[in-house]
């Protein structure tokens, strides 16, 4: 397999990087394809326990409130293991050249285990390693060589995410972003289709929660060890996603 190193001065795949078939491709358009909705990956079964929220109390004028509140919590934690993952795939040296990790197999185990801890819902994991199997498809069909790398099942969506920015070149900073939007865009996409509502209220609330977390994305890009992954409770979202994978009707599995 071709070593996990992204062209660090471009920021494009070079050449012979986990046998690559977008070569040149710039990370910039791969950011893009990743926050859009339209990604065959799976993401439209989820509503981030929006749906359940919703039958139990949340009004339709608290969602941005909800949507603050997750990446207060949930997203700090998947943007910490998704970070992660990228720095033990390509680490970095003193001098700033960057080299294959040694066993990416077993080090991604670890942060999936130091993520697992940090989700105490199993209907959560449940639900991040679906979307974790949707993602990885996406993921070795780009970049074969990632199949060696990424389990079929058990490996979170986080986890897969971190493994392309690593592929591909994404700078640490932008896949915190990349986290934080997808998670609120989900929620707003859920609630519109939940809700009668105007859909340009829910993208400026998408806006503000993003632009509320852009203080923390800083911090979290310098993580580097699997213990160092965030640990922020969500008691209520954790309530409301084991209410959303036992309502007998709904529209959204998470």
């Amino acid at each position: 397999m071709g070593a996990l190193v992204p062209g660090a001065a471009s920021g494009t795949v070079s050449p012979g990087t986990v046998d690559a078939t977008v070569p040149g491709a710039a990370s910039a358009t791969l950011m893009l394809l990743l926050a859009d909705a339209r990604l065959p990956a799976g993401a439209h079964v989820s509503s981030n326990s929006v749906e359940a929220g919703l039958r139990n109390g949340l009004t339709p004028a608290e969602v941005a409130a909800y949507m603050r509140a997750r990446m207060r919590t949930v997203v700090r934690v998947e943007a910490g293991a998704a970070v992660v993952t990228r720095h033990v795939l390509v680490a970095e040296d003193a001098a700033g050249a960057e080299e294959a990790c040694a066993d990416p197999a077993a080090v991604l185990t670890t942060v999936t285990a130091e993520w697992a801890a940090r989700t105490p819902s199993p209907a959560l994991r449940e639900i991040a390693e679906v979307l974790g199997a949707g993602l990885r498809r996406v993921a070795v069909a780009l970049w074969p060589g990632l199949a060696g790398v990424l389990p079929r099942r058990g490996t979170p969506r986080p986890v897969v995410l971190g493994a392309i920015a690593a592929a591909a070149g994404i700078p640490a900073v932008d896949l915190v972003r990349i986290v934080a939007y997808d998670d609120a865009q989900t929620v707003a996409a859920a609630v519109l289709k939940l809700e009668p509502m105007d859909p340009i209220t829910a993208t400026g609330w998408v806006l503000e929660a993003c632009t509320a977390f852009e203080d923390s994305v800083a911090d979290l890009a310098t993580l580097t060890a699997p213990a160092a992954i965030p640990a922020a409770g969500a008691p209520l979202i954790e309530v409301w996603a084991q209410a959303q994978s036992a309502l007998p009707r709904r529209l959204f599995r998470a």
